[in-house]
């Protein structure tokens, strides 16, 4: 699945309709703590800052086929907001600087239908959307998401669904799975076959659980000294982006966007192959891929970035909605590697060396270290090709979508789908970083497109 802004999926024109889950009765005060992610989101938005403020949702759009049963629709999102927790409540920073929880039961819980009866055209539908998102998606109010549908007619009945929420509770694994949720629920609600979804375990108690289990990390814990280690060896710049980006600008400037498919599902196995054939996994040649680019436009031949791990670490997370992610930093030498194999035993090296690390909150380890870890170059991977409904993305439009950002940072998404390999990335919308940034680019998708002939030759 591609991940990309609102901005560059494709809009029809069609009616909206907004929904909005309300609370009508049963919040009860509930004991259990924030995750450590979810508590220092909340207290990095607290004054409201439009960096890290309202604009920090994740969400998905999707097509359903035929006209939309909005009654159904209803049901479905009932049944879907009563399987995750996560959406029925809410931790609020007083202030006192404390955290609270209040939860409430699904039969608390309706769903305020605003329809709106005439047709939008497309970039209308873009503006509302963006607009409702932005403004309704706030850490700090519940709920802190939604979903609106926009249906079409022409050339036949469909109809479009959007959804946002907060990174409070949710994360990339969770927004792929968002579409095949609903679906399998909508479908159901029509009097179709029922949807057996995968029980989902509860984000608030991974959060409770996360909490004692961090309590006893101290200084001498592998996970600290490992990220000790690693501000010691790049002098406190944790992971700069490699090229430079120029200053940050002055005005706020919102964040350059770029997503392109840079090998398709036959090249991605291709490449697949020769990462097996070096004793290697596709995120190891990925990595050596990106060393390698760096070191042709720098010269350095040290690599360093932070990458999301997710901590997923029962089978009872795994269709869990919540913020299951850590960070682990990356840092190798490809100087002297005789072959591209030799680059990606590094590059796996260093992943098996510090990937221990993401287990625990890096909002703890700060707390430990008394120090602030603000990656500034982050590389996420993940291969969602046997993601439920994977297969049916193209056709259903299925996208994963995420808000503006305005920070001098640059991440970049490698996602391997059923499809292929997808890049995406932000980073500041500057003339400067966005030349570099797609230099950089540019040389990733040459070294990973170099690697592909060589499967070719070697099975033929």
């Amino acid at each position: 699945m591609e991940f990309t802004e609102l901005a560059d999926y494709a809009i029809s024109p069609g009616m909206l309709t907004e929904w909005l889950p309300e609370a009508t009765s049963g919040w009860v005060d509930d004991g259990r703590p924030a995750s450590y992610i979810h508590e220092a989101h909340l207290r990095r938005t607290a004054d409201g800052t439009h960096d890290d403020g309202r604009e920090s949702w994740l969400g998905a759009a999707f097509r359903l086929p035929g006209q939309l049963d909005h009654d159904a629709f209803r049901a479905a999102i009932g049944m879907w907001i009563e399987r995750h927790e996560s959406l029925r409540s809410h931790a609020a920073l007083g202030h006192d600087g404390r955290i609270t929880r209040r939860t409430i039961d699904p039969s608390g819980i309706e769903l305020d239908e605003v329809r709106h009866e005439y047709e939008f055209d497309a970039d209308t539908v873009y503006e509302r959307v963006h607009d409702l998102f932005d403004e309704l998606t706030s850490p700090h109010r519940w709920p802190a998401y939604l979903f609106v549908t926009l249906e079409h007619s022409d050339p036949e009945p469909e109809c479009t669904v959007f959804f946002a929420a907060d990174h409070s509770i949710i994360d990339g694994l969770s927004v792929v799975l968002v579409a095949h949720e609903i679906t399998s629920l909508y479908t159901e609600a029509m009097s179709g076959p029922p949807a057996f979804l995968v029980p989902a375990g509860s984000y608030i108690d991974f959060g409770a659980e996360e909490r004692a289990a961090a309590a006893v990390v101290d200084h001498r814990h592998p996970a600290v000294e490992c990220w000790r280690s690693a501000f010691v060896r790049s002098k406190g710049r944790l992971s700069d982006f490699p090229l430079d980006l120029g200053p940050r600008p002055v005005e706020r400037v919102a964040q350059g966007a770029f997503s392109e498919w840079v090998l398709d599902a036959a090249e991605a196995a291709a490449f697949n192959t020769v990462c097996h054939r070096a004793g290697q996994n596709f995120f190891a040649g990925v990595l050596a891929c990106l060393a390698q680019a760096s070191a042709e436009l720098t010269g350095n031949t040290v690599f360093r970035t932070v990458t999301p791990v997710h901590t997923r670490n029962d089978p009872h997370w795994a269709t869990s909605l919540g913020w299951f992610v850590g960070l682990s930093p990356i840092e190798f030498d490809i100087a002297g590697a005789a072959d591209f194999a030799e680059s990606a035993a590094r590059a796996a090296e260093a992943v098996a060396s510090t990937k221990s690390a993401a287990k625990v909150p890096f909002a703890r380890v700060e707390e430990v270290l008394a120090t602030p870890i603000r990656p500034r170059f982050v590389v996420s991977f993940m291969d969602v090709r046997f993601v439920p409904m994977a297969q049916q993305w193209p056709e259903i439009q299925a996208r994963a979508l995420r808000s503006r950002h305005y920070t001098h940072d640059v991440y970049i998404w490698v996602n391997r789908t059923p499809h292929g390999v997808n890049i995406s990335a932000r980073f500041p919308g500057t003339p400067t970083a966005t030349e570099n940034v797609l230099r950089f680019l540019a040389s990733t998708r040459r070294a990973l497109s170099d690697i592909v002939p060589v499967t070719a030759a070697v099975g033929a």
